[in-house]
C-alpha cells in the first residue's frame, strides 16, 4: 500500500507468527516459575471482506500474544490458524474445523505442556466464533487445571476507550475499525485498497447462528473499517498488554484457576 506506515520488525513473517526459540532456550527458562505460563494464539482462516487477508484473526491473535510475550515472562507458542468459521462459509477461501476438533486440539496442547512442566495455559483468541474456547477453559478450571481465555469483552472495551476507537463492540463485528487498525499497525502491506469505502453496519444480528453472515452483509464486512488507523492499532495492543497484567498476577499467585 502506498503511503502505509511501516510496521515494527517484531512483526516480520517469522518473528511475528512463529517463536524462534530453541529447545535450549526453553530449558534455560525452565527454572523460572513465572515462565511456566504458555500463551497460545488461536485464530481462524476466513473471509474478511475484499481488503483484509483470510488470516486476519490469526494475525491479530499473534500480535496480541507477541506483545504479551515481550512484556511478561511467558512461553509463546505458535498459533492455531484454523478455527470455527462456519458462519462465513458463503465466501470463498473460508476453512473451518469443528468445535469438537478445536476443543480437542487445545486440550491436547494443554496436556502436552503439563507433561513438559508448563502447567498454565493462556489462550489468546482472535476470532469471536471460537465459542468453544470458553468451554475448554471452564472445564479445565473445574478440573483444577490452570487455564485462562484472553482478551475478555471487558478487556476489549478498555482497549477501545484507550485507543479512541469510535465503533462499539456490537457494531465492530467483522473486518471493521478494530481489525483494520491492528493490521495497519502490524502488517500494513497485507491490506488491499477499499477499506476506506467499505463501511457496513448491521447491529441487529439475532439470527446469525442460523442464517450465517451472508444474511447481514454482501461484502463480508460488518463495521466501519474507514475509521481504522495504525495509531489506534498500536494503542489497542498497548491497552491489551496492560490488561493482561491482572491475568498474569492471578495465574502466578495461585488465587484462582479461571478468568
Amino acid at each position: 500500500m502506498s503511503g502505509s506506515p511501516k510496521r515494527s520488525a517484531a512483526y516480520g513473517p517469522v518473528h511475528g507468527l512463529l517463536p524462534a526459540d530453541t529447545t535450549e532456550d526453553v530449558r534455560k527458562r525452565g527454572a523460572d516459575v513465572s515462565r511456566q505460563i504458555a500463551v497460545l494464539p488461536v485464530g481462524s482462516f476466513e473471509q474478511h471482506g475484499p481488503f483484509l487477508p483470510l488470516a486476519t484473526d490469526t494475525l491479530v491473535a499473534c500480535a496480541v500474544a507477541r506483545e504479551i510475550a515481550d512484556a511478561y515472562p511467558v512461553h509463546l507458542l505458535p498459533p492455531v490458524t484454523i478455527g470455527c468459521s462456519h458462519e462465513h462459509a458463503a465466501w470463498p477461501g473460508t476453512v473451518s474445523i469443528s468445535s469438537v476438533t478445536l476443543h480437542a486440539v487445545v486440550r491436547d496442547i494443554a496436556d502436552s505442556l503439563r507433561r513438559s512442566g508448563v502447567d498454565t495455559l493462556v489462550v489468546v483468541n482472535g476470532h469471536g466464533g471460537n465459542y468453544v474456547l470458553g468451554n475448554v477453559v471452564q472445564e479445565s478450571s473445574a478440573r483444577g487445571e490452570r487455564m485462562a481465555l484472553f482478551p475478555a469483552p471487558e478487556d476489549w472495551e478498555s482497549a477501545l476507550r484507550h485507543a479512541g476507537v469510535e465503533s462499539s463492540l456490537l457494531t465492530d463485528m467483522h473486518a471493521g475499525e478494530i481489525e483494520t487498525s491492528i493490521l495497519l499497525h502490524t502488517h500494513p502491506e497485507l491490506l488491499r485498497p477499499g477499506y476506506e469505502t467499505s463501511d457496513h453496519v448491521a447491529d441487529d444480528r439475532r439470527r446469525l447462528l442460523t442464517l450465517g453472515m451472508s444474511a447481514y452483509t454482501d461484502s463480508g464486512v460488518i463495521g466501519r473499517p474507514s475509521l481504522g488507523s495504525a495509531e489506534k492499532g498500536r494503542e489497542l495492543l498497548v491497552s491489551l498488554v496492560d490488561s493482561f497484567g491482572a491475568y498474569f498476577s492471578m495465574l502466578t499467585s495461585g488465587e484462582g484457576n479461571d478468568a
